[in-house]
């Protein structure tokens, strides 16, 4: 028996995660442990704190079920760099402010497992990971506890009615909720860091904006605190609210993923063809210019081939932060596909113009250093270089965005058949930009 549980738990997933995050989740969860047993028994469980628990499980249940179709795509559409937004602490929060600390604890673990049946377990998640956002949880909570216990005129409980007491209670609630949230954000954080060296602090914060979604749930775990006391009976309100929320947050996730390319954050092509459509139109209406840039990488399948495809992921990326810092604010970058990038430019002025900025963006591109694997062989960093094609409107022939990137996508194929590394633009005389000049000095950054 003990043969079979120790090649049991050498299977766990767990022990493939780098050694900083298995120390991570051991320790969260031994401290998760350690807290929720030293506050089980502060508070005295009363007859009718097994009736609001219960309440509490019922619409936690039924809320879970009413949602659980739209929490599994919003699970499979979570990007892994950032925090995942916990709308079930509307139940596990109300269970903090008005049940003694055990029943708190057994909401959140409670939720959490049942979460995991319904929703995460048919899907493709970890089981570590799914137990050790339970834990950060935990911790919150257990130190959320603390505040209430210290802070409320009546813990557990609703808070006071009378105006100055009752302004206290809620100012003590407020703090509880916010640092309930910031050690769970925050283990969290450090997890995903770890586990993923490189990321960035600005990908940790992608989605800080739709916290203020989880911080809704609490405000809701706050009516529900008072609601399950006073009226449980209002309590379905809640459960609609909640399904509510649900759906707009996936509305918003659907939104994002629409326009963002995860690969390297510039707008997906379909974003970016709508807005270069109606940047014509504009342009149309206006009597203005309008230049767009095809910017294809040099021999970015031999990147591929030879350092893998994760590192040919980090080369997207490192050339798209290059196009963003080169770009204007009115400007549009996106990604056409593959190691393809376009980029729209309002009124960008003439020809010359339009081949100054994708001679910068040229020259940027050669600056571009992906540090290879470890496992890769010694020597330097591989170069990055794309060649670039370039079309503005007015021109003849040109009428419509198609138009205008057929033309550009015509004046990339005469830069790729130059030799690469060069910019080419259909139908001009401006001067054209050759290999050789990637021996230059950089240009100066612009403002």
């Amino acid at each position: 028996m003990i043969r079979r549980s120790r090649g049991w738990t050498a299977s766990w997933s767990l022990w493939q995660a780098p050694k900083a995050v298995r120390l991570v989740v051991l320790l969260v969860c031994v401290v998760a442990a350690g807290t929720s047993l030293s506050t089980a028994f502060l508070v005295p469980v009363e007859r009718g704190d097994l009736t609001h628990f219960a309440v509490l499980v019922v619409c936690a249940v039924i809320a879970i079920e009413l949602t659980r179709h739209i929490e599994r795509r919003r699970v499979y559409g979570h990007s892994s760099s950032v925090a995942y937004i916990d709308t079930k602490a509307v139940w596990s929060f109300a269970a903090v402010i008005v049940l003694p600390p055990v029943f708190a604890t057994a909401m959140v673990v409670f939720t959490y497992l049942h979460s995991w049946i319904r929703v995460q377990h048919e899907g493709q998640g970890l089981v570590y990971r799914w137990v050790f956002s339970c834990a950060t949880v935990l911790c919150g909570t257990q130190a959320a506890v603390a505040v209430l216990a210290l802070g409320m005129q009546n813990y557990p409980g609703v808070p006071a009615s009378a105006e100055l007491a009752g302004l206290s209670d809620l100012a003590v609630i407020v703090l509880a909720a916010v640092l309930r949230w910031a050690i769970n954000m925050g283990l969290v954080m450090v997890a995903i860091a770890l586990s993923k060296p490189t990321v960035t602090v600005r990908d940790l914060f992608a989605n800080f904006g739709e916290q203020l979604l989880e911080a809704g749930a609490m405000g809701l775990g706050l009516v529900a605190a008072v609601v399950v006391v006073t009226n449980p009976f209002v309590l379905p309100g809640i459960v609609i609210a909640m399904v509510a929320l649900h759906r707009g947050i996936l509305v918003s996730q659907y939104q994002q993923a629409s326009r963002v390319d995860a690969k390297t954050g510039l707008a997906t092509a379909g974003w970016w063809h709508d807005f270069a459509d109606q940047s014509l139109a504009r342009a149309r209406d206006r009597n203005e210019t309008l230049g767009l840039l095809i910017v294809d990488l040099d021999h970015f399948k031999r990147l591929n081939d030879t350092y893998g495809h994760p590192y040919g992921d980090q080369v997207l990326k490192a050339v798209a932060d290059e196009l963003i810092a080169e770009i204007r604010d009115e400007d549009a970058c996106g990604r056409w596909g593959g190691e393809e990038f376009v980029v729209v430019l309002p009124a960008v002025g003439g020809a010359q113009n339009l081949h100054n900025v994708a001679e910068r963006i040229r020259r940027r591109i050669l600056s571009v250093v992906v540090q290879p694997p470890a496992h890769a062989t010694a020597g330097p960093p591989p170069s990055v270089s794309a060649s670039v094609g370039g079309a503005i409107y007015p021109s003849d022939g040109i009428g419509t965005i198609d138009e205008l990137l057929l033309a550009a996508d015509t004046a990339l194929y005469a830069a790729k058949n130059s030799g690469r590394n060069t910019v080419r633009l259909s139908g001009s005389d401006v001067r054209r930009t050759d290999p050789v000049d990637q021996l230059e000095e950089p240009p100066p950054a612009t403002t």
